[in-house]
């Protein structure tokens, strides 16, 4: 693969014009509060397409290709199924609580709904889910330059993380949100041609179905048993696995997308930043997952003179991180080339962008405030939050080697969830809907989750020899890695929330005076009935998830 000038032309833009929106704002971060929270001032709009784009990370456009290609369509559910109803829920029920409290961070909510060691125990348990997260990032667009520059990975790896560094250290949040915003549109604009290119190729959608299985090219019809269907989970594992426990522990407690929420200029504008947000992501299986699916039809039975899409492991099996890099190699000519590589470079730039300021705003306020250095300047924290930018990126690069264990980055992304956000949606179920929940029944329950996640991995495998290396004893061999993920989490809710119910009913509440604000049953409903309907969350709420039914009903 060739880069031309003008393809080298169109990245050196790119990434002078990230730079200069962080020298750009660099003047208007005088306190923490600009540097952690943008000051609160974010439009609902930048602030929803700001909460999407977090998302759209390497390990999402690149991971959800390799899922498409691995998994087929059954990858839609981590949209229509695993995003989508959780982001109605906590712009309708939960950013009230988030942001009525005025709390800084996610663990800061848990210190005045609960105790301090609950804050501190999901403080840490967060920081180091943040920089796997910003690792497998790295990894991926590493992997990336690799095959598309010729670049050693090392040096890739270092790179990539130099840019994002630098924008984010000069501008905090503000900065990273409206970068966001541009590389939302790059992401759109560079992918939407690889689908249309690679969908004339095969011959169209017919085209696509005469190469592939059948169970590739449906959501819902194979899944009423593992054996039926690729991914290898039944109906249960994956409404309960990924659509409750990973989806809700994710979308309605992850600091990395909340914080974009909570930077908003109003309580009703940061209620409809996820719902702004879950409008575009309803359609973006068909820009990040349906290349994935055209590289398998053209690897399984490739065009009359053309290679396979797909490259062999040496350990037999298809790269599938490679899916989506392969197909712009394949399809984009020159400009358009530089086009493509843009928007994964904007892909990693956003997705390592939130977690680096998640990281940077939970161990300055969480760790560093409360527990180290409680009552110095706002200066100074403005000081250690930049500080700790440089650092978060430092260990987020050691973990990048970690990733490359994995053939699929996504498998690896819902493994760590299942240690991290999965317990957690337990605490903040009960905690913001059961006033009876208390402190230690909270932290009781976190802990326990988080050990039955780790209990769960270590007694279980994947039906695969590399698998089985290490473990203590093998009770159960699951048909893939996605499977094993989601029945993870649901033991790890599972155990949580039993656990924090009996503890809390052994322990001492707090009074309902001190949970004013942070408990359903205790705050006052917001009216929002003089707002014209789509300034309204709930008449959101409500267009989304028919829209949402429809598509699945569509793809069942």
């Amino acid at each position: 693969m060739h880069l031309t000038p003008t393809d080298l032309l169109i990245i050196a833009s790119y990434v002078v014009f990230v730079l200069g929106i962080g020298v750009l704002l660099k003047e208007r971060v005088a306190h923490s509060s600009d540097f952690f929270l943008a000051g609160r001032s974010i439009p609902a709009w930048v602030a929803g397409l700001a909460f999407l784009s977090a998302n759209l990370g390497a390990q999402e456009m690149i991971g959800m290709a390799a899922s498409g290609a691995k998994y087929g369509m059954l990858t839609s559910h981590f949209y229509w199924v695993g995003a989508i109803p959780a982001m109605v829920f906590v712009g309708i029920f939960m950013m009230p609580f988030y942001y009525g409290s005025r709390a800084r961070s996610v663990p800061e909510y848990l210190k005045l709904r609960f105790d301090e060691k609950t804050r501190a125990f999901n403080a840490l348990t967060f920081a180091t889910m943040t920089v796997f997260s910003s690792g497998i990032s790295m990894y991926a667009m590493g992997a990336l330059l690799r095959l598309l520059l010729g670049w050693n990975i090392h040096a890739s790896i270092v790179v990539s993380a130099v840019v994002v560094l630098g924008y984010i250290a000069l501008g905090g949040l503000r900065s990273a949100i409206y970068n966001e915003v541009v590389q939302f549109f790059l992401i759109v604009f560079g992918f939407v041609p690889l689908v249309w290119l690679g969908l004339r190729d095969i011959g169209g959608w017919s085209g696509l179905a005469s190469r592939v299985p059948d169970t590739y090219l449906r959501s819902w019809h194979y899944i009423g048993s593992a054996q039926a269907n690729p991914m290898g989970i039944e109906w249960f594992g994956m409404v309960m696995g990924l659509g409750f426990v990973l989806s809700f522990g994710y979308w309605c407690t992850d600091f990395l997308v909340v914080q974009r929420a909570m930077a908003a200029d109003s309580m009703n504008a940061a209620r409809r930043t996820p719902l702004i947000a879950a409008v575009p992501k309803m359609l973006f299986p068909f820009i990040v997952i349906l290349p994935g699916i055209l590289a398998l039809g053209l690897t399984l039975q490739p065009n009359p003179g053309a290679a396979p899409i797909l490259q062999q492991n040496p350990g037999g099996g298809y790269d599938y991180n490679m899916a989506l890099p392969m197909m712009i190699g394949r399809y984009y000519p020159s400009g358009l080339l530089g086009l493509g590589i843009t928007a994964l470079l904007a892909s990693f730039m956003s997705g390592m962008a939130g977690n680096v300021t998640a990281f940077n705003t939970v161990w300055t306020y969480d760790i560093y405030q409360s527990y180290l250095v409680p009552r110095a300047t706002d200066a100074h924290y403005l000081w250690v939050g930049r500080a700790t930018t440089v650092v978060g990126v430092a260990i987020s690069v050691a973990t990048a080697y970690v990733a490359m264990r994995f053939n699929n980055i996504m498998d690896m992304l819902q493994l760590v969830f299942s240690f991290v956000n999965a317990p957690l949606f337990a605490t903040f179920l009960l905690g913001m809907f059961w006033r009876r929940t208390t402190g230690h029944g909270a932290f009781s329950g976190l802990i326990a989750g988080t050990l039955a996640a780790a209990l769960h991995y270590e007694v279980t495998a994947v039906a695969a020899a590399s698998s089985l290396v290490g473990k203590v004893a093998v009770l159960h061999i699951y048909p893939s890695d996605m499977a094993q993920n989601f029945w993870g989490a649901i033991w790890a809710w599972t155990s949580c929330f039993i656990v924090t119910i009996a503890v809390s009913v052994i322990t001492r509440p707090r009074p309902s005076g001190e949970l004013a604000g942070l408990v359903y049953s205790l705050t006052p409903r917001i009216a929002d009935d003089r707002l014209v309907w789509y300034k309204r969350p709930a008449a959101l709420g409500l267009v989304v998830s028919v829209l949402t039914v429809a598509l699945n009903l569509l793809f069942w």
